[in-house]
């Protein structure tokens, strides 16, 4: 189901090669924004919480976006960690430092590149403090019970089965929206979810991602811009 994440963004970069991965299309598009001093947030999809790019309404912030997919791209750790403040938050337990960063990027066991990718397709929010986040939804308010059991359905039309498989017919579909699980299971396909409607069914795990996973900030000081958190977790 992760096709539906990058389906949203070329939906978003109509000029851009359809062939070119996320990261590419974001750089295209970047070099193309003409940054007016407002403008409305594109829509990447439909859904009440499809990604949105507000990136454009914040000065510089398209162009840095831009770089940062670029790196990403590249797979090209030093050009990243070049992009990060030397006090660049990392997690909650205090791990910092764009030395820090550059060796977690390098490392596969942490998979960045890989969360990084998937950030840069799902948005861009103009944040409260005059700088961004990424992606969109890790900035809008949410009134969930628990976050930590909330999960961004990352597509459109995306089934819900009445058991774990897909063998069944699906019993509806949900778009860009946030359900619950009682208990997540990394190694299953399929995840138990209660619906914004209360429904209950079964959704493939790849269409789903928490609200809680990896998040990006960044902000600019006279004009420079540097990424100030890349974090998971609450």
């Amino acid at each position: 189901m992760r096709w539906a994440i990058a389906l949203a963004l070329v939906a978003a970069c109509a000029a851009c090669d359809r062939s070119d991965p996320p990261a590419d299309q974001l750089v295209e598009r970047a070099e193309e924004i003409v940054e007016p001093a407002a403008v409305e947030p594109q829509i990447m999809g439909n859904g009440r919480f499809a990604p949105r790019d507000e990136c454009p309404q914040v000065e510089g912030a398209s162009a840095f976006r831009s770089r940062i997919a670029a790196a990403v791209r590249d797979r090209d750790a030093d050009a990243l960690a070049a992009l990060a403040a030397n006090d660049i938050k990392l997690d909650f337990g205090g791990s910092s430092g764009a030395i820090e960063l550059r060796e977690r990027l390098s490392d596969p066991k942490w998979r960045l590149w890989d969360e990084l990718e998937m950030l840069l397709a799902l948005g861009c929010s103009a944040n409260g403090q005059g700088g961004i986040t990424i992606p969109w939804i890790a900035d809008q308010e949410m009134t969930v019970p628990d976050p930590g059991a909330a999960m961004l359905v990352t597509g459109e039309d995306v089934p819900v089965y009445p058991a774990p498989e897909d063998s069944a017919a699906a019993i509806g579909t949900v778009s860009w929206d946030v359900v619950e699980i009682d208990a997540f299971g990394p190694d299953e396909p399929f995840q138990p979810v209660v619906l914004s409607d209360g429904k209950r069914g079964f959704i493939a795990t790849d269409a789903l991602r928490s609200l809680l996973d990896y998040r990006l900030s960044a902000s600019s000081r006279n004009g420079n811009w540097s990424i100030t958190s890349f974090v998971a977790g609450d």
